[in-house]
């Protein structure tokens, strides 16, 4: 009987063991130094620097209306910047951006080669009016310039145990979370334990492992997302025969202790049969 009784409760403690808790999922938990990791306050955002394969933007305004359709491929500066995002919804934005090669230069209209890598978009804003502002100087017009510059194409990507995308960035800073909640969350076994983050840095990939459901994470590196990160979930283990709703519980724990109880009577009327052949 005593058997029987530890097989069942053994059966009950697998059952229960699988069972979804608000301790693995929820976020924000205040570290307790043991499951709620700690992290030091890290926290910075830096603005993006441009890398090989990047598309950049370029618009040049003046109230001299003939060097605005010069340098914008015979656009006004408003029409430019429509056609450059309506051809972005359907990915042909190539026409009206400037790819960065593989030597970290683009190639400007009249200019020629223009070092842009590793550079923010401040920067290269700065270099292209100097540079152009010089070029209309030696042509013997004085008309001040201004230039705008933006990094297009801004993507992360998210897989594993979630809904997977590759999401655009719409604006300059994105946390981890607002990341999540674009493609639908973590599903219900995904690992929040053990997210990772593969990032791109100096051409170097690295990847980086953290515990979403700290409330220190708020305040560390890994609060903010960049362009071309792709965000790794993976699933718990044994998340197959996870438990997720009480109500299923309930049936997984009776279906258990019958099951377990078949397979003792099962067991003992076999030993008995054996017993009995042998006399």
């Amino acid at each position: 009987m005593k058997s029987k009784i530890y097989i069942l409760l053994g059966l009950l403690a697998v059952a229960l063991s699988s069972c979804l808790t608000s301790k693995k999922v929820n976020l924000l938990q205040e570290p307790d130094g043991k499951k709620i990791p700690s992290y030091v306050d890290t926290l910075s955002f830096e603005d993006y620097r441009i890398r090989i394969d990047d598309r950049l933007y370029i618009q040049v305004y003046s109230v001299d209306e003939s060097l605005t359709k010069l340098f914008n491929q015979g656009m006004s500066a408003s029409y430019a910047r429509q056609q450059m995002y309506y051809n972005d919804s359907y990915g042909t934005n190539e026409l009206y951006t400037y790819l960065v090669d593989d030597n970290g230069n683009i190639q400007y209209p009249m200019i020629g080669e223009v070092p842009v890598r590793g550079k923010t978009t401040r920067e290269v804003k700065h270099l292209l009016e100097e540079k152009l502002s010089g070029l209309v100087t030696q042509i013997g017009n004085y008309t001040l310039l201004s230039v705008d510059v933006e990094v297009v194409n801004r993507y992360f990507s998210v897989i594993g145990a979630v809904q997977s995308a590759r999401v655009p960035l719409m604006k300059e800073k994105v946390t981890i979370f607002e990341a999540l909640a674009m493609i639908g969350d973590i599903a219900d076994y995904g690992d929040h334990s053990k997210i990772r983050i593969m990032r791109e840095i100096e051409g170097e990939t690295t990847i980086r492992t953290f515990d979403i459901r700290s409330k220190d994470i708020i305040n560390s590196e890994f609060y903010y997302i960049e362009p071309n990160d792709v965000i790794y979930i993976q699933y718990m283990p044994g998340h197959t025969f996870g438990i997720d709703h009480v109500t299923t519980t309930i049936a997984v724990v009776a279906t258990t202790i019958s099951f377990g109880g078949f397979i003792y009577a099962l067991v003992l009327r076999t030993m008995n049969a054996v017993e009995r052949s042998k006399k």
